[in-house]
């Protein structure tokens, strides 16, 4: 479960260091510094002029399957991923709890972390953040700003816990995240929390098998469908 959501090098996403003031917008074009920005740069920046918000549907799903309980908006940031910042990373978490605690501590503001999925015993796949945004997960800022995080029901110390139905609806979820955003499905793209750096977890620990995992996830990225059924429970 991750924690700590400055820790670490910070993360620099293109659309820094451009003022309010030097911001221009009118028309099709931008100006910054006398420069034209590109229509991409402006779309990703629009919406941070004051007084504008980028349209966003409440409870909308980034993954078909999923169901929606909304994180504390205290532990995670405001983005539009992966205009400002790239996503090349999914990061797995284990909640060291049940799926229960674990939505219970992500809607507390004082908790200040969260993932944006949980993924319970029973394969059930929940979404608490939306993947434009910044999770606090990683407990490296940088790592925060590039990845999906993924929570996983049990105990790092339980092998039991991992299910068959948890890694099979799990992979699925990844090779959907990694089909979107491009991310080559390996173990330098798709990592445990112990390897994120500056961090002090170990999850998701020894007993999480890594070579089903990314079996499953490279069968489900070649398969005819990358996400469960839109009628598929979450974990109750």
């Amino acid at each position: 479960m991750g924690t700590n959501r400055n820790a670490g090098p910070s993360g620099k996403g293109p659309e820094r260091g451009i003022s309010r003031r030097s911001l221009l917008i009118g028309g099709g074009a931008a100006v910054v510094g006398g420069g034209a920005l590109a229509a991409e740069q402006i779309r990703r920046v629009w919406w941070r002029v004051p007084g504008v918000d980028k349209p966003r549907e409440p409870g909308e799903l980034d993954y078909a399957g999923a169901r929606w309980i909304a994180a504390s908006e205290a532990n995670w940031r405001r983005a539009d991923r992966p205009g400002d910042y790239d996503v090349d990373r999914v990061i797995i978490h284990v909640t060291q709890g049940s799926y229960a605690s674990a939505v219970k501590v992500f809607q507390d503001p004082a908790h200040q972390a969260a993932t944006h999925y949980i993924v319970g015993q029973d394969g059930g796949v929940t979404q608490m953040i939306r993947e434009l945004d910044v999770a606090y997960h990683a407990g490296n800022r940088s790592f925060n700003e590039r990845s999906v995080g993924i929570e996983h029901e049990g105990f790092v110390d339980r092998p039991q816990d991992f299910t068959t139905a948890m890694y099979e609806s799990s992979a699925r979820l990844t090779a959907s995240i990694c089909a979107r955003y491009g991310i080559p499905v390996d173990r330098e793209h798709i990592i445990g929390h112990v390897e994120v750096p500056g961090t002090d977890h170990t999850d998701p620990g020894p007993h999480w098998d890594w070579k089903r995992y990314m079996k499953l996830v490279r069968a489900a990225s070649t398969g005819p469908s990358a996400g469960p059924s839109a009628t598929s429970p979450g974990p109750s």
